[in-house]
C-alpha cells in the first residue's frame, strides 16, 4: 500500500481525470505527489520522459494522461489518436519499468471491448469481437497499453495493474463542441439553448443508445483503492452497473438546466456502439461501489459549467 510520503506521479494532472485523481490523493492525506503537466514535460518525446523518471524516480504512477475525444474526434483524427495514446504509454510504462517504480495503474477505456459485446460486458469479453469502427485506433492503442502492463508483469515481475472506467463526466470535462463526449456536449448546447431561447436542440443519432455515465470523482477514488487494494493482471471494469438511453440522458439535462425547448435527433448521424454496460461484479467483490448518483452528479457538473 502506498504511505502517505509515497512519491506519487500523475501524468495527465491537468485533465479531468488527472484532476479528479489530484484531488482525491489530497484529500485522503498524501502529500508527496509529483506533477509535471505538459509542455514542462511532453510524453510523446520519449528521452524526455526517460529523463524524467530517472531524476526524480517516482514510487506509484497513475497514468491518466491520454488523448481523448467524442465520437466525431475520435472518427476525424483517427492517426493523432493511435499515435499520440501509444507513444504515451510506451514513454511511460517503460521508463517506470526501468526506474524501479512499485507500482503502475493504467486507465484504460470501456471502448476497448467488441461492438457488440453481451450486456453487461464482463471483462474476460476482451478481444473476442470487433470494435466500434468510429474508435478503433483509440480502442487499439489502449488495449496495447493493457497488454503492455501485463506482458511487463509476466516477464519483468511488475505490479502493474490496468483499470476499465465506463463513460465519465464532472470538473474539467471538455465541453467543445467539436471534440467532447455525449454528456458535456449536451449540457453545453442545452445551456445555450436556454440562454439564446431557441425552440429545439440537435441531437446526433436516434438517441436510443445506452451508455452508462460514471463522476470523475467516483472514479479517482475508485483508482485509489485499487492501487492499495489490487495487485493483479486481470483488468477491472469500473462503472456504476447502470445504464440509461441518449435521449433519457438528454431529457435529464433538460431538466436540471431548466430547457423548455424541444430535443429533436438527426438520425442520418451515427449512433456508435448500440450499447455499453459494464459488469461492476469483479470491482463490487473487491469492495468498492459508486456513491455520486447521475442526477445529482450531473447538477454539480453543470454548476462547474457555469461557474466557468
Amino acid at each position: 500500500m502506498m504511505s502517505k510520503t509515497s512519491k506519487i506521479y500523475i501524468p495527465g494532472d491537468t485533465g479531468m481525470v488527472g484532476s479528479a485523481l489530484v484531488r482525491c490523493l489530497k484529500k485522503q492525506g498524501y502529500e508527496n505527489l509529483l506533477l509535471k503537466p505538459y509542455p514542462e514535460l511532453d510524453l510523446l518525446n520519449q528521452a524526455a520522459t526517460a529523463r524524467f523518471f530517472e531524476t526524480e524516480k517516482p514510487e506509484y504512477v497513475f497514468l491518466a494522461a491520454a488523448k481523448v475525444g467524442g465520437i466525431l474526434a475520435n472518427d476525424t483524427y483517427r492517426g493523432q489518436f493511435i499515435y499520440e495514446n501509444l507513444q504515451i504509454e510506451l514513454n511511460v510504462i517503460h521508463a517506470a519499468y526501468l526506474n524501479g517504480v512499485k507500482k503502475l495503474l493504467f486507465l484504460g477505456s470501456s471502448c476497448i471491448y467488441p461492438r457488440l459485446a453481451p450486456q453487461p460486458i464482463k471483462e474476460e469479453y476482451l478481444l473476442t469481437g470487433l470494435l466500434e469502427p468510429t474508435n478503433e485506433p483509440y480502442a487499439i492503442a489502449k488495449i496495447a497499453g493493457i497488454k503492455m502492463c501485463q506482458t511487463y508483469n509476466d516477464q519483468y515481475g511488475t505490479h502493474y495493474i490496468s483499470v476499465m472506467p465506463t463513460n465519465l463526466y464532472g470538473p474539467n470535462d471538455n465541453f467543445d463542441l467539436e471534440t467532447a463526449h455525449a454528456l458535456p456536449a449536451l449540457i453545453r448546447r442545452i445551456h445555450e439553448a436556454k440562454m439564446a431561447n431557441e425552440p429545439f436542440v440537435q441531437i446526433w443519432g436516434t438517441g436510443a443508445p445506452k451508455r452508462e455515465f460514471l463522476h470523475v470523482d467516483d472514479l479517482a477514488d475508485a483508482c485509489v483503492y485499487l492501487m492499495n487494494h489490487y495487485d493483479g493482471s486481470n483488468i477491472i471494469n469500473i462503472g456504476v452497473g447502470e445504464d440509461l438511453s441518449i435521449k433519457e440522458l438528454a431529457l435529464l439535462i433538460k431538466k436540471i438546466v431548466g430547457y423548455d425547448g424541444e430535443m429533436r435527433f438527426d438520425t442520418s448521424k451515427p449512433d456508435g456502439t448500440p450499447r455499453k454496460l459494464l459488469d461492476v461484479s469483479r470491482l463490487h467483490a473487491l469492495g468498492w461501489g459508486a456513491k455520486i448518483g447521475l442526477e445529482e452528479g450531473i447538477r454539480r457538473t453543470y454548476e462547474w459549467y457555469q461557474s466557468r
